[in-house]
């Protein structure tokens, strides 16, 4: 699509924060005018399409994207959604440890049982950890405290912890990226402990390399949406 506009810009009312192409409100591609909570978020949406050139590219609108999810998609799916990222519970990355080598049982070891230790101080779940790969079932108790604090994220926030699980392989490492006790960068690093002592022991392969790149990206996406979400 060429670019039919001149100039973005936002503006706030009692609903909040809307984004305007010279003048005109910006629509989701369902037909809803954008509206969202956030000044800095609106800000953001804004600058992506001040920045598109002659043709407007999709792809390079992160931050619109998630936002035309959330508002046309994610009330339909919402018990869907929270349904699989729980079920993440059961198979969560950081719950499944090597057996060997040590050096690797060391690095899980380090990089994730924090994160377990901040599950269970910061919001009362337990996970179990297992050795081997075969999925174990976790208590009942852990997986019913995991779904109450899923979803008590609005549908905005939803589809951020969401992209993250699903970049990550672990619904604990975004959990712990929404609130801020990892960034972006740390859930990358601790999302990607088994891809990196692969590339270590064997060498880099270079779809493996550019699949992590595309992941830590992602990981990176979803934790800059659910910043400015939160931005005062």
């Amino acid at each position: 699509m060429k670019r039919f506009y001149k100039a973005a810009s936002i503006d706030q009312s009692n609903d909040g924060f809307g984004v305007l192409l010279d003048g005109r409100p910006v629509r989701t591609p369902g037909g809803a005018p954008v509206r969202v909570t956030s000044k800095r978020l609106a800000e953001a949406l804004s600058h992506e399409w001040s920045a598109q050139a002659e043709t407007i590219n999709p792809l390079s609108m992160p931050m619109t994207q998630l936002t035309n999810t959330a508002m046309d998609l994610m009330a339909d799916v919402r018990e869907d959604k929270i349904a699989e990222l729980v079920r993440y519970g059961n198979t969560d990355l950081v719950c499944y440890r090597a057996e060997r080598p040590q050096t690797l049982v060391a690095t899980q070891e380090a990089q994730w049982q924090p994160l377990l230790d901040w599950l269970r101080q910061c919001h009362d779940i337990n996970l179990k950890t297992f050795t081997g790969v075969l999925p174990q079932p976790q208590d009942s108790s852990a997986l019913t405290r995991l779904r109450e604090i899923i979803s008590s994220y609005d549908d905005f926030a939803l589809m951020a912890l969401y992209m993250g699980a699903t970049s990550a392989g672990s619904v604990v490492i975004s959990l712990a990226m929404m609130e801020n006790a990892l960034t972006a960068e740390a859930a990358a690093d601790a999302a990607q402990v088994d891809d990196r002592h692969q590339i270590q022991t064997w060498g880099p392969d270079e779809e493996a390399v550019a699949r992590l790149a595309r992941s830590r990206e992602d990981i990176e996406t979803a934790w800059r949406f659910r910043s400015l979400l939160t931005a005062a």
